[in-house]
């Protein structure tokens, strides 16, 4: 997909400069700064990802306190790629969690050996084979330190994964960083660096600089000017693929706006709706 275009006269244009497991860099043109930006929250703090929300402890003789052990466990980034196979707590019909909400996990581990026994997330057994704690062949795939345990100590817990979107707690976030530039020459001047000698010599620029040309330093300013292309380089934690990462973001734009156009419509045309609701229920 690298170099890949999405063109369309009329809309946002898309070219993907580099894709791999965990990063997309891309730059996205033909549209406003306001809807550049609203993409970046989106895809930091509104896409749905799966994550340990309760912890239950049945032993704990480790050194971690159960509160610090259960905040770790928390953000450990599990595989989401069926997340929107899952409900919303709130919007599920069970009383504490069942499958169509949640996932679940166990961990026992006693350390009988002389020395540490280091347990690792992959040691979470799930429930669900889509839902794992990620791992990488960096770490081959033992995935994250959980905590460390020395002879005689024993941790024995039962967690329950929930659905969630990171602007109720980070530990949902599918990012680990979202780079977002535009006007890399600061030709609009919305920057106002602070240097001692040359700005040039003190703020280098970035690899982004190269696709654009700067302006004259002589020539008249126009206030009229407004950016049109902006770069990104997203980086996931591992739960979303970072092209499904986008494609989640887009949708969730899409499905905001709507239902703000549903509302405004509903408001402009108040005798209508009022019409609907006084018809008869179709058979």
């Amino acid at each position: 997909m690298a170099g890949g275009h999405v063109n369309d006269p009329n809309g946002p244009r898309i070219r993907i400069r580099h894709l791999d497991e965990n990063t997309i860099d891309f730059v996205l043109s033909n549209t406003h700064l306001s809807v550049a930006n609203s993409l970046r929250r989106t895809m930091i703090a509104e896409v749905p990802t799966m994550a340990i929300d309760l912890v239950e402890f049945h032993d704990n003789t480790s050194m971690l306190v159960d509160e610090f052990l259960a905040h770790r466990l928390g953000m450990v980034p599990l595989t989401s790629h069926t997340v929107d196979e899952f409900k919303l707590t709130r919007d599920c019909t069970c009383t504490d969690y069942c499958k169509e909400c949640s996932v679940e996990f166990n961990l026992h581990v006693k350390c009988t050996e002389e020395g540490t026994r280091t347990v690792y997330s992959s040691e979470l057994i799930s429930t669900n084979k889509d839902v794992v704690p990620v791992t990488e062949e960096g770490d081959g795939g033992k995935g994250i330190i959980l905590l460390k345990l020395r002879k005689g100590q024993e941790i024995n817990i039962h967690c329950i994964a929930k659905k969630g979107v990171a602007k109720e707690h980070a530990k949902w976030s599918p990012c680990a960083a979202v780079g977002f530039e535009y006007d890399p020459h600061n030709n609009l001047r919305h920057l106002d660096y602070w240097f001692e000698k040359s700005v040039k010599n003190e703020w280098p620029l970035s690899k982004n600089a190269e696709e654009e040309i700067e302006n004259d330093p002589d020539a008249p300013f126009d206030f009229k000017a407004e950016p049109t292309t902006f770069y990104f380089n997203v980086e996931t934690v591992g739960s979303l693929k970072p092209q499904n990462l986008v494609y989640m973001a887009t949708r969730v734009l899409q499905e905001k706006l709507g239902g703000l156009q549903l509302a405004l419509d509903e408001d402009q045309n108040p005798e209508s709706n009022a019409n609907m609701d006084d018809a008869e229920p179709w058979v």
